[in-house]
């Protein structure tokens, strides 16, 4: 009951934080964002329909479609926060009344941008959907042998290229896709994070031993010291697993400039970790 009380209470303020970014910022400088919520925005320029209803209008009938598709659970979630999201959209648009906070495009695309994908990161990290692309995708992945992220990449594609022809203007278009790319990269900020860890392989045909005692003594860092063989069999090989600070890097690569010339380091950004304290 508790996890479902923080995963509804997401999904709430996620719909509210979409709808903030639709009302206030993208559709009144007629920026479209991706899936069917750029073709509510779209057909509410064209019939001068409210995007709330539009939207849940386009939705709902998806939901019911794919039920066999995304499962009778993850459905209602789903169906709950696109009934919610239009509900939020009608209230801040006809009863509160929300002007746009800026006729600036930059600040829109990008302040839209960001309230629409922290709003669609929390309702995805509340276990639902906000519907659009992501159902479609779904359906049409099932069914053949594209790629969800290739399917939700041509839907978006077809919604910036309406905008385009429907705004009359290839400026908005642009702006879209900037729209678009925002809300993506804030998606992936809401439902990774950005932990401020590398992760770092260091190999070599020379013992690493001493290395690993001295980011063990120098760094103050704990990783997994592994003993294996190059892939023809013919060569020892040494690796050391580790994950570091950013702030630390230039401290490792000091350490092992001096200990192994012949030391590769590769790096990776850790952009999720699970479980228990990785760092010291």
């Amino acid at each position: 009951m508790k996890k479902e009380f923080f995963n509804y209470t997401y999904i709430i303020i996620g719909c509210a934080l979409m709808a903030f970014g639709v009302v206030g910022l993208l559709s009144p400088n007629s920026i479209a964002m991706g899936g069917t919520g750029g073709l509510a925005i779209i057909f509410n320029s064209l019939f001068n329909i409210s995007i709330g209803v539009l939207f849940a209008s386009i939705n709902i009938p998806l939901l019911i479609v794919s039920i066999k598709y995304l499962g009778k659970y993850f459905a209602l979630k789903s169906t709950i926060a696109i009934l919610m999201i239009s509900l939020f959209i009608e209230v801040l648009s006809q009863f509160v009344g929300l002007k746009a906070l800026s006729d600036e495009p930059l600040l829109a695309t990008l302040y839209g941008g960001v309230s629409v994908g922290i709003g669609i990161g929390l309702i995805f990290k509340g276990g639902g959907s906000a519907g659009g692309g992501t159902i479609i995708a779904r359906i049409i992945t099932a069914k053949t042998s594209l790629k969800t992220a290739t399917v939700i990449l041509i839907l978006d594609s077809i919604v910036i290229v309406a905008a385009g022809f429907v705004f009359n203007n290839v400026e908005l278009a642009l702006w879209s896709m900037i729209s678009i790319f925002t809300t993506t990269k804030m998606i992936d900020v809401v439902l990774s994070g950005r932990p401020n860890e590398r992760i770092i392989h260091i190999s070599s045909p020379n013992n690493l031993e001493k290395i690993g005692l001295l980011i063990n003594e120098k760094i103050g860092l704990n990783g997994t010291f592994i003993k294996a063989n190059n892939l023809s069999l013919t060569e020892d090989r040494y690796i050391i697993f580790v994950m570091v600070p950013a702030n630390r890097l230039n401290l490792l690569k000091q350490i092992i400039q001096e200990e192994d010339s012949a030391a590769k380091m590769i790096m990776i950004d850790a952009t999720q970790m699970l479980g228990t304290k990785f760092i010291n």
